[in-house]
């Protein structure tokens, strides 16, 4: 069969992108012009590589962003969730769940043993990349020595945040194994927005306590949201003699930071 011929800068929905003038082609886009002139659709079809029978690997990856409710959407899908635009399959599910991931760990700027924690902004820059998409709260601590140098974060807990689910003996008993000589607390909102619950201020004031008791105390609890967060000790809300990171600039050199939360630095 004759194909007909596509004039320079015309296409027809559903052509293989060889077959597109190269000008419209996203991987030869990327090569010339960098990726940053590309469209979402674009830089995921170049990860999807092939479309389906009747869609090019763009449509495809239209069809993926449309599904999931785009760029943000996609990094909080599951396998099996994406599996269910058609034309992807676990194969090419596994490829857009890895080339996120890639993402995520390239944006984060990780806390590693030794790295001296100065301010609540350094805590966020860690861990906001890796937080900010889960659909489920995740209560993370970070251990610190007497210098305020990272020892080893612990997951803690999953799920739902509760005085139940997170006891003082979960949280505190990885810092003295570690003969930590204090702890910051984490957890994310995946709600976007940071703004602590009343649950949330009740836990940290029962943690607060406990590690009073144990002498490891708790320097700040950071609630990352979507491109924000607060800071316990930024705003005065710790009453421990040793609340924030007194031997270093304060937190964010905010004590008492915004109502609405701190913007990502």
């Amino acid at each position: 069969m004759i194909r007909p011929i596509m004039k320079q800068g015309t296409r027809q929905r559903g052509s293989a992108i060889p077959h597109w003038p190269e000008a419209e082609r996203p991987r030869e886009r990327l090569v010339r012009h960098g990726a940053a002139t590309l469209t979402d659709a674009q830089l995921l079809a170049i990860v999807l590589r092939v479309g389906r029978e009747d869609a090019s690997a763009v449509e495809v990856a239209m069809d993926v962003l449309a599904s999931v409710g785009g760029v943000q959407g996609l990094a909080r899908s599951g396998i099996e969730e994406l599996c269910r635009v058609r034309g992807v399959g676990p194969a090419k599910a596994a490829q857009l769940k890895a080339a996120v991931e890639l993402g995520t760990r390239a944006l984060a700027v990780p806390l590693s043993r030794g790295t001296r924690v100065s301010s609540s902004a350094d805590v966020y820059r860690a861990y906001h990349p890796g937080l900010r998409d889960l659909r489920h709260e995740l209560f993370t601590i970070v251990l610190l020595d007497a210098k305020h140098a990272v020892l080893r974060d612990v997951t803690v807990s999953e799920g739902s945040l509760t005085m139940s689910i997170v006891h003082p003996r979960e949280v505190f008993a990885p810092a003295i194994r570690e003969s930590a000589a204090a702890v910051l607390l984490l957890h994310n909102h995946p709600s976007g927005d940071p703004e602590p619950s009343a649950e949330d201020r009740e836990l940290t004031a029962r943690l607060e306590a406990v590690g009073g008791m144990l002498g490891i105390p708790v320097l700040d609890h950071v609630v990352i949201g979507d491109g924000r967060y607060v800071s316990f000790a930024d705003r005065g809300w710790l009453t421990g003699p040793v609340a924030g990171l007194a031997a270093v600039p304060a937190m964010n050199g905010t004590r008492g930071g915004s109502r609405k939360g701190q913007r990502e630095p």
